[in-house]
């Protein structure tokens, strides 16, 4: 483990959902964290705000809005920053959306990319750690998914960039050696979570009343992975980088739950956590979408020595305790 005292470590997307937990945690372990993000709407940038100001502010943490697609943005980020290490969860998120707005993709979770590799170049950072997510796997069919899997065939251009960070970062590991670590994360969740994603939207209707829809037959099977667990695992890749004779500095590495739950098992878990009973929408299954996904997460184990371990019921229960203080609060996001 590094010097806190000497160690700055920038986190990029630090007022979203998995950045303000990661960075609240570095501050919380002694480290000067700084914090950017660039706010848009994706989802209400409400809750953004809001995390800086609950989560971030109070843990001494400034978040800035930057740009990263903007060259000038990044570099002048970097040069004011002068961090030690990178973590970089700073992306457009959404596998649907990005069949609407696939430029965003492209700005985003490319160019943005190119531009932060570029600065940790510059800056001899002594590692950068970046998200990737289980959807590079498509539909693949054999689980549970392991990191030696063939992943060239995305079925949404969300998966296809992650994809493209991945053979980015490795090509800037073996060029200029750069200690660089992909975290493929399965399915998020916990409170302060991100509107868009089910488990969210489910409660929000849930409790007023409404339909949720459920999308192929609720059969899909899906690795929930709480928020604390994904932090665990992030902090300790962190400190470790994969650094092995004869290879570039580079490695990928599942974060999931090892303990995929089907969706209709999933609500049910819902319903008890919330103490509402939902009225189901049954759908098609999705373009984009893939009928299972499940962490492999040996290597994990193998390399910093653990694996998550939150039960469903638990993590739900947590979320669900968030978002009724969030109502009483009479949150804006939540509307």
């Amino acid at each position: 483990m590094m010097d806190g005292a000497g160690t700055t470590i920038l986190v990029t997307g630090a007022a979203g959902f998995v950045g303000s937990a990661v960075a609240v945690r570095l501050a919380a372990m002694g480290y000067r964290v700084a914090g950017c993000d660039n706010f848009n709407d994706y989802y209400d940038p409400a809750l953004k705000r809001h995390r800086v100001e609950a989560l971030l502010a109070p843990a001494g943490i400034a978040c800035d809005d930057v740009e990263l697609s903007d060259a000038a943005q990044a570099a002048a980020l970097f040069e004011r920053v002068q961090p030690t290490l990178v973590v970089h969860l700073a992306a457009q998120a959404g596998v649907r959306y990005s069949l609407q707005n696939p430029a965003a993709y492209v700005q985003a979770n490319l160019v943005a990319f190119g531009h932060i590799l570029e600065a940790c170049r510059k800056h001899r950072v002594e590692h950068l750690l970046y998200a990737s997510s289980s959807s590079v796997y498509g539909a693949n069919a054999k689980t549970p998914f392991s990191e030696a899997d063939q992943t060239d065939a995305p079925v949404s251009l969300y998966a296809a960039t992650k994809k493209a960070n991945e053979l980015m970062a490795h090509t800037y590991s073996h060029l200029y050696g750069i200690p660089s670590t992909g975290l493929r994360f399965f399915t998020v969740y916990g409170p302060w979570g991100r509107p868009d994603m089910a488990y969210f939207s489910f409660a929000r209707n849930m409790l007023a009343g409404k339909r949720i829809p459920v999308f192929a037959e609720g059969k899909l099977y899906r690795d929930f992975t709480y928020i604390d667990d994904i932090v665990e695992g992030v902090v300790r890749l962190l400190f470790k980088p994969s650094v092995h004779a004869g290879q570039p500095p580079h490695a990928v590495f599942n974060i999931g739950n090892n303990q995929p739950v089907q969706v209709l098992d999933f609500i049910r878990t819902l319903e008890e956590a919330l103490g509402v009973k939902a009225e189901l929408d049954f759908q098609p299954m999705q373009p984009g979408d893939v009928p299972a996904t499940h962490a492999d997460t040996s290597r994990l184990q193998e390399w910093v020595g653990y694996k998550p371990t939150t039960s469903l019921a638990t993590g739900l229960g947590r979320f669900a305790e968030w978002y009724r203080a969030m109502q009483d609060a009479d949150a804006p996001y939540l509307k």
